[in-house]
């Protein structure tokens, strides 16, 4: 069998399936390496896609016991079958696995199950479950290897009671109580889901508002709303030792006043982050550079050191996200085979699946002042929206950033229904330098959750809204 290959791709998540696909169409012969039994890494297994497929659930199963009676919709004895809840991720993950199987066959492309490890900067090892050796040559290679979840420093996760959110997907059953220790997107998603179904659930977070790395007035509002989950938030504590007690455990933190706390719950969930896995590979092998953090470095062509050697994703640095990966390896496929390729990372939306939803893209509030930036806010709150009244999703707003002068938008932060779709548009916006007031002058169709944007580009040009 030949094993000779003009692209190796290792790892199979959103950036290394995608670059696959865009090599093979533009002609080249590729192979991916992955290491477990299911295609779509991280993102398609344990976690984008079957956190939004528990997301939704919980949602439903939410609105059938809080909303329905409203709407005229009498559900009875309301029951969860936490089972089936599990079961139907499930489904939708298998359903996915076999769609990215059918995708590599119909581009041709070679897959080895197996760890793949340099032996130098054009040899893979692959080791297959069966013991096997395989030994594969490229020309180029990519490596997609993607992210595990981080834990802080001497906090030991022991997948029990200790648990990521991998384990956290994937529970026996509902837990009463959870206590989760970060208020980032991964902790703050995962807390909406089980304060739906009834876990009692304690957020504690280092800084002082959750969703620390966006603007400030989206953390603030979907604190808000998602206290009336009785959801508790413990922000500015630092954690210091977590314990598994057997059948609990226990976390000991500082407080705001730095006295010394303990509190109990079935499952403490670890949500501080991730971090680059590339364990195994022999990076040092093929002569590839990493820097301090365990990431891979690499140029703005997102070439290591070794110039056959490519890296996309969460193993380099950049924001940690599905998308952001996909763009990663669409470019450095089309690179690799002769064309321009784009990419900015100024223009990647960021999205927290909570309901509400809530979605970013472009500069901060903070960022614009602590660079000295003027510019003019547009704020328009769902509340006014004749389309979220009709749905009764009346929180949030959507907020547009413009520059004063040539009325270019800066920034665009959304909380509210459908945020994460609506976030697109901005994004478009901010690509091609289309004006506050131009993308105000759209005609967008009513009623819908779009005319919240509609409504903010107006008020940001300065000029008062029509509709409220």
């Amino acid at each position: 069998m030949d094993h000779q290959y003009d692209i190796i791709v290792i790892g199979s998540g959103p950036g290394g399936y995608v670059s696959a696909i865009r090599a093979a169409q533009l002609g080249k012969k590729v192979a991916l390496v992955e290491k477990y039994a299911g295609l779509g890494g991280t993102c398609t297994n344990v976690g984008c896609i079957p956190a939004k497929a528990l997301l939704d659930s919980s949602e439903h199963f939410h609105q059938a016991k809080t909303e329905f009676t409203v709407h005229g919709i009498e559900t009875g004895d309301l029951k969860l079958n936490f089972n089936q809840f599990i079961a139907r991720k499930k489904e939708v993950i298998a359903q996915n696995n076999a769609g990215l199987n059918f995708l590599m066959r119909k581009n041709k492309i070679t897959l080895y199950q197996g760890h793949g490890s340099f032996k130098d900067s054009h040899t893979l090892n692959v080791g297959t479950e069966k013991g096997d050796q395989l030994t594969l040559k490229a020309t180029d290679f990519i490596i997609a290897t993607g992210s595990k979840p981080a834990s802080l420093a001497g906090i030991a996760i022991d997948k029990k009671r200790i648990i990521t959110s991998t384990e956290a997907m994937d529970l026996p059953a509902l837990p009463k109580s959870m206590i989760i220790i970060g208020g980032g997107v991964i902790g703050i998603e995962l807390a909406s889901m089980f304060a739906r179904l009834g876990t009692q659930i304690t957020i504690i977070e280092y800084a002082d508002s959750i969703l620390p790395t966006m603007d400030r007035e989206l953390g603030k509002t979907l604190q808000k709303s998602l206290s009336k989950l009785n959801i508790v938030f413990k922000l500015n504590h630092r954690v210091q030792q977590v314990v598994n007690q057997g059948d609990s455990v226990s976390v000991s933190f500082l407080d705001e006043k730095q006295q010394l706390r303990t509190e109990t719950a079935a499952y403490c969930l670890m949500a501080v982050g991730r971090k680059p896995y590339t364990a195994g590979l022999n990076l040092e092998k093929a002569g590839i550079n990493t820097d301090q953090a365990g990431r891979i470095i690499v140029n703005d062509q997102l070439q290591t050191n070794q110039p056959n050697i490519y890296a996309v994703g969460d193993v380099i640095a950049g924001p940690m996200l599905a998308h952001k990966a996909e763009e990663d390896g669409k470019y450095v496929a089309e690179r690799i085979c002769g064309e321009a390729g784009h990419l900015d990372y100024s223009l990647i939306p960021g999205v927290v699946y909570t309901w509400p939803e809530v979605a970013s893209v472009g500069k901060t509030e903070e960022q614009l002042k602590s660079e000295g930036k003027q510019y003019n806010v547009g704020k328009f709150p769902f509340l006014a929206s004749g389309r979220a009244r009709a749905s009764r999703d009346l929180d949030g707003f959507a907020k547009v950033l413009v520059d004063p002068t040539y009325g270019e938008i800066l920034g665009v932060h959304i909380i509210g229904a459908r945020a994460a779709d609506l976030i697109a548009h901005a994004t478009l916006g901010i690509r091609h330098e289309i004006t506050a007031a131009a993308m105000n002058e759209m005609v967008y169709p009513h009623p819908t959750f779009s005319e919240v944007l509609k409504e903010a580009y107006l008020l940001a040009t300065g000029q008062p809204s029509i509709n409220y």
